[in-house]
């Protein structure tokens, strides 16, 4: 057996082993669980799988009874997994350690799998003095250590999952940003946040962190491309919490001041374009739901590139998508709503 440096493929300081020991202790419990080979069906053609995000928006006893329902009629569904594209709590609420307990007992209720990416609410707004005036990066920190495994996803029956923090050792920290494959379709998600990314360089900290973020997103975008095109997968479908069409015009989707202007607007519409084949974008942040082709590169839409954006806030909804690898549109969409 190689030592503990070589498996880890990074230096020996307190972070790198933290990492290591989470994905051998999630390796154990993997095998015991038989889930080595993630669970999902390696030539499926036809599944299906459920997005939600921006929920439970309010007080416990309305909002989250019924996101609790949501989630009751999620499992009734049985989808192969369900992806939570962020903010699981409002901007005016709590951003306390109660508050993520209660949201993590929450992914707990998902009978299949649940894969979580952040939203700017769960910790980049958390500065603000109605959510608690707490310090963005110690919440993102606590974020990274009580909501993400480097190798599974959260729910009662996880399936196997690739991290960045384990495969890019230059993004030893980005532990969320997650990535699997079922049949012939990748499945990845960015932590690319509303309220503009946090790109605010009058902020040093917020300015520092953002650029290295940045970084990181475009690395896993990049990367998830050349596996694509590799593998020969037919598509591939994305994940962030933010509307990057927030704070565009006209003219310009991606001004300079854009926080989405190179990770989005520079790297993943021109991949997009280049990889030819389907490409779905599923987003919430402006709680609307939009099933459609609206992203454009250099004056033309995108016609391979289908926008999801689910539904939320005070809309406690979610959405079925039916993956059909045969068909020239492989992905379609329904709205579920608790019962």
């Amino acid at each position: 057996m190689k030592n503990t440096s070589e498996l880890s493929g990074c230096r020996k300081d307190g972070r790198h082993f933290r990492i290591l020991r989470r994905l051998l202790s999630g390796f154990a419990a993997l095998c015991a669980a038989g889930l080595l080979a993630a669970g999902l069906p390696a030539k499926a053609e036809t599944f299906n799988f459920v997005a939600l995000g921006d929920m439970p928006y309010g007080f416990d006893s309305t909002a989250g009874a019924n996101y609790r329902s949501l989630i009751r009629e999620i499992n009734a569904i049985k989808p192969l997994f369900s992806v939570h594209v962020g903010d699981f709590k409002a901007g005016y609420t709590q951003c306390s350690d109660e508050e993520f307990a209660r949201q993590r007992r929450h992914f707990d209720l998902f009978e299949q799998a649940v894969v979580y990416t952040p939203g700017d609410n769960d910790w980049t707004d958390c500065a603000r003095t109605v959510a608690g005036s707490y310090d963005p990066l110690e919440r993102l920190a606590k974020l990274r250590r009580d909501f993400f495994f480097p190798d599974r996803s959260l729910g009662q029956k996880p399936i196997a999952l690739e991290s960045q923090s384990v495969l890019m050792p230059k993004f030893p920290d980005f532990i969320e940003n997650q990535r699997w494959i079922v049949s012939r379709t990748l499945f990845v998600t960015l932590h690319i946040v509303g309220s503009n990314n946090r790109y605010d360089p009058t902020d040093p900290r917020a300015e520092a962190e953002f650029i290295e973020r940045d970084r990181a997103n475009i690395a896993w975008i990049q990367d998830a491309f050349r596996l694509a095109r590799q593998k020969g997968l037919v598509a591939i479908a994305f994940f962030l919490q933010a509307d990057v069409l927030l704070g565009g015009d006209r003219y310009e989707n991606y001004p300079p001041k854009s926080g989405y202007r190179t990770s989005f607007g520079q790297t993943l519409l021109p991949l997009a374009r280049e990889f030819g084949k389907p490409i779905l974008i599923v987003h919430g942040d402006s709680h609307e739901f939009r099933f459609d082709t609206i992203y454009v590169l250099d004056g033309q839409r995108l016609k391979n590139v289908q926008r999801l954006e689910v539904p939320g806030a005070i809309i406690t909804r979610a959405v079925e998508v039916t993956v059909d690898e045969k068909a020239a549109v492989p992905f379609s969409a329904r709205v579920i709503s608790p019962k």
